[in-house]
């Protein structure tokens, strides 16, 4: 197999001819014909033992044809591409320029290749740094959280229900005197105070005692979900079966001990607002880069391919399938929460995978302008890391992911580093933004016709939480990841939260053909008929 020709035939897409010469295309028909034989059943011969002139005179001498040159493909294409020593970002295109036994096969493939890259500008970009630091009251506040999650239930058995206790409850609402359908529980648990029922229930439990029977009368919302409640009168008959109260620690050196690797408070406070702050900083670094990725890419003069760019949203919404499965979910679950289609999702990714391979192209040639390299002992230690990041051991990892892939991401988040120093930086003291007023008038009540529920979600805490790890990709410089393949057909993409670095396929040459075989065009022959197909 060997590369005939190499040409650019548009503006950044080439076409190579790739021959296969007659002997390796021979052995890959042979090969087609063993694996298939045994599924094939000619009348006057037992299934599977048919003989292959026979089987060719039959269907056409071209009947292994095709699974044969697709067969040949992938190793052919790869080899291809290392002779033209071009820089494919798109999938092939294959057609059969001619195929025969006695000359082999010619394929044309059309691929696009990386543009070319122009930059300047680059040095001395300025920068806005918003520096700020944690006050006490956000520790404080941070420890308080810390004292939620460690407390504890307590029965209130010496007095009233007041707001604030755990009331259990049982309860059945009337409207003109009928009951409704959904407007009864037993052993309901209800915070006093926390606005889960309709206005009013709540406050008339507070000051009855455990083991009380009464009545509360209340109206429910004139925007009730359910129409035939809107706006009516209820009268619900309660029982209250028992009151806990939330009991928190005391802020002591014991709670500290408690909670964290320290003897005292003091520290354990100190450690606190060490991390708070450390929190402050990292999302002011993020920020700070944002600005400077988004500056660079201004100054990027290249004429990239459409097929960049439709390739990376395709890695987006594979990356966001994959952590959606890592939660339990997958897309057309997603698609079935939220009314959406693959369609509206890749246009929400399309922007932030334009960015990323603007991104990507303009970090490398400000490393190669640069003159950036990565040292072996760097290669080794981001092996390392990778092999601790996956759980793998290292030799698993090197198998997967090239050298010289892993230098060229080595290069990039080089070339960040090289830019925030070239980089003039004002740094200012950042003010905080006044929190947001909970909306909780606006909440949808869902549940039983007693209870307020909370906001509707777009689809379950699952999808949420894939949801915020989507929008936390965007913040940094957007990068192709370098991580280990599942397997050599496809390959997963981590989430973007790191600085750029190129996903490195498993032995380029492979990945480019093998994520997924290209089927060559089909020859004009007919495939036999197995015995289930008569």
């Amino acid at each position: 197999m060997s590369l005939t020709s190499s040409k650019e035939i548009e503006k950044n897409l080439y076409e190579l001819k790739i021959s296969v010469d007659a002997e390796t295309f021979g052995a890959a028909v042979t090969k087609v014909y063993k694996k298939q034989a045994k599924n094939i059943t000619i009348p006057g011969f037992r299934r599977g033992k048919a003989p292959r002139s026979i089987i060719e005179k039959m269907y056409g001498k071209g009947v292994f044809y095709e699974d044969a040159i697709n067969d040949l493909i992938p190793d052919a294409y790869a080899e291809a591409l290392k002779e033209s020593g071009i820089d494919a970002v798109s999938r092939p295109e294959f057609d059969i320029e001619s195929v025969d036994d006695a000359n082999g096969v010619v394929l044309v493939a059309k691929v696009y290749v990386k543009p070319e890259v122009k930059i300047d500008g680059y040095k001395g970009i300025e920068l806005k740094k918003a520096v700020e630091k944690v006050t006490d009251t956000e520790v404080s506040a941070e420890l308080d959280r810390v004292r939620e999650r460690n407390a504890r239930m307590i029965d209130v058995e010496d007095r009233a229900a007041a707001m604030g206790d755990t009331a259990n409850i049982d309860y059945e609402g009337f409207v003109d005197g009928k009951a409704f359908d959904g407007g009864k529980a037993a052993g309901s648990d209800l915070v006093l105070g926390s606005g889960q029922f309709i206005p009013g229930f709540e406050d008339q439990i507070a000051g009855h005692s455990v083991g009380d029977e009464f009545d509360v009368n209340v109206k429910f919302p004139e925007e009730y979900h359910a129409e035939e409640l809107a706006g009516k009168d209820a009268v619900f008959k309660v029982k209250l079966n028992g009151l806990k109260l939330k009991e928190l620690p005391a802020l002591d050196d014991e709670f500290a001990r408690d909670v964290s690797d320290f003897d005292t408070l003091a520290e354990y406070e100190a450690d606190v607002k060490a991390k708070l702050q450390k929190s402050k900083d990292d999302a002011a670094e993020a920020a700070m880069e944002n600005q400077l990725i988004d500056a660079v890419i201004e100054k990027l003069d290249a004429d990239i391919p459409e097929a960049m760019f439709v390739t990376e949203t395709e890695n987006f919404v594979r990356d966001y399938d994959t952590r959606l499965r890592m939660q339990g979910l997958d897309l057309n679950t997603y698609f079935k929460y939220t009314g959406l289609d693959l369609d509206t999702l890749r246009a929400q990714m399309r922007p932030q995978a334009e960015k990323q391979v603007k991104t990507r192209l303009a970090l490398e040639k400000i490393a190669e302008l640069e003159n950036i390299t990565a040292a072996k002992e760097e290669i080794e230690a981001e092996y390392k890391r990778l092999a601790e990041a996956y759980n793998m051991e290292a030799d698993k990892i090197k198998e997967s992911i090239e050298a010289d892939a892993l230098a060229e991401d080595i290069k990039v988040k080089k070339a960040v580093d090289f830019l925030k120093d070239a980089a003039v930086i004002k740094k200012s003291t950042a003010r905080k933004a006044p929190a947001k007023k909970a909306d909780a008038e606006a909440a949808e009540e869902v549940s039983a016709p007693a209870k307020k529920a909370p906001a509707k979600k777009s689809a379950s805490k699952k999808t949420a939480d894939a949801d915020k790890a989507e929008g936390a990709g965007e913040k940094k410089p957007a990068a192709k990841k370098t991580a280990a393949k599942k397997d050599s057909a496809e390959e997963a993409k981590a989430p973007a939260k790191k600085a750029p670095a190129k996903k490195p396929a498993a032995k380029k040459a492979d990945g480019e053909a093998a994520e997924k075989k290209p089927a060559a065009k089909k020859t004009a022959a007919k495939k036999p008929a197995a015995d289930s197909e008569k």
